[in-house]
Parts: structure tokens; sequence; C-alpha cells
């Protein structure tokens, strides 16, 4: 299975390094498309389509904030910004506007075609096919559909991870860190107040079935079947 990836980064030596990395690990399947500019990036955007986005923040043109947030009207396709922007409101606002992932310059080859070749497996439905349920929550990781009491949600991709992960280790308490290291990845720098925020952002998306998601007082968080007083 051959993958077509649009980079879109003004540093054509970036762009050199990692086109060639790509192809070589990849044995060929990964075909890299690259824009040298925003304003580039986002013509490619509307007039291609691409199985996964690597995309600088800082560009000529239009910015990567701006071409993310054009992305997200359209498309779900796999986001992940390359970029030396490393302040938490920058991650926070990113994954706002529905970046998959980060990974920070300087960067290890071998990290980014790692997370790569993670987010293009569990996009096309390669990986965790078992439909997860809790209550009434059920999550078609194959499909990315999640229902809640028989209708039809949509998340933003780190609320999908969360409660992804959530169902994955039901019953099971899961702190902060790792949550962290799981969702937003082992080179995120910022607190773990981000993990509070998207729960919190999460319980509400998913109304009463929110009560599955439970916190563990100076430990973290465990989803489960047993509430009380379960909503009729």
């Amino acid at each position: 299975m051959s993958y077509k990836i649009l980079l879109v980064e003004d540093n054509i030596q970036i762009q050199e390094v990692i086109s060639d990395y790509f192809e070589g690990k990849s044995k060929g399947e990964f075909e890299l498309i690259w824009a040298p500019n925003g304003d580039e990036g986002l013509l490619r955007v509307y007039e291609e389509e691409y199985d996964l986005i690597l995309l600088d923040i800082m560009l000529p043109g239009v910015d990567g904030f701006t071409i993310c947030r054009e992305i997200r009207e359209r498309s779900t396709v796999p986001i992940i910004f390359i970029t030396a922007k490393i302040h938490e409101e920058d991650m926070l606002y990113g994954y706002d506007l529905g970046c998959d992932d980060y990974i920070t310059k300087p960067f290890s080859l071998s990290e980014l075609y790692a997370k790569v070749n993670a987010l293009l497996k569990r996009s096309k439905g390669l990986i965790g096919s078992k439909v997860l349920v809790c209550g009434d929550i059920t999550l078609n990781p194959s499909t990315y559909v999640v229902k809640v009491k028989g209708e039809t949600i949509t998340l933003p991709p780190k609320q999908y991870a969360l409660l992804k992960y959530f169902l994955e280790h039901k019953e099971c308490v899961v702190d902060r860190e790792t949550l962290i290291s799981r969702i937003w990845g082992h080179d995120y720098e910022g607190n773990d107040r981000v993990v509070d925020n998207h729960i919190k952002k999460l319980r509400k998306a998913i109304g009463s079935s929110g009560k599955h998601i439970k916190t563990v007082v100076a430990k973290g968080y465990k989803m489960t079947e047993k509430i009380k007083n379960p909503s009729v």
C-alpha cells in the first residue's frame, strides 16, 4: 500500500532530509509532495487528497494554524505539526484546531517516521478493529465512529484518542503522565492541565455518559461500567 504525504515546510534542507529518509525507509511506499510556503500548501490541500500532512507553523504566507483550521473544515486527514514553537499555549491551540500530534525541531527522523506510520495505520483501520464498549458508549476504531445511546457523535482528535484509551483500559486507573505520554507524545513539554481540560470537554461531549469517566483523587482517571444513580 502506498501513501501520499504532503510536507508544508519552507526549509529546503529539512524537506530534503525528510523526503530522502521517508522514501528510503518505506521502500517507496511513502510519496512526499513538498509545498515550500503556506499559500502553496493551502492550494495543494484544495486541489488534491492526501493520506497525511506534515505541517510547519511558521511559514511564508499563510501560517500553519490557518492551514490546519481550513483542513479541518473539510477533512479528517491526520496532521502532524513540525515546529520550533514549543510554548504550551501554541500546542494547546494546535490541538484545539484539530492537529493529531506535534514534533519539535530539532527532531529524530526515526521518531517522526514512527509517528507518521502509527497515524497512518490508525487512520486506515489497519489496527484496532474491535468495537470498544462501556455502558451506552461504543467506539469502532476501524471506522472512527463513536456512538452514545445509539446516536453518532463527532469528537475532536484528542478527545477521540482519550476516549479510545479509556475504553481500551476500562476499569483501570490511568494517571495524567501516562495519558500525556500516550496521547500527546513523549516530546510534549506542557503540564498536565491539558489532560483535565480535554477530559472536561470529553465529558461534556458525551453528556450523561460522562459519568463513566471517574476522577480518582490524587491518582488520575478511570473509565468504569459502575456508576451511581445512572440516568434512565
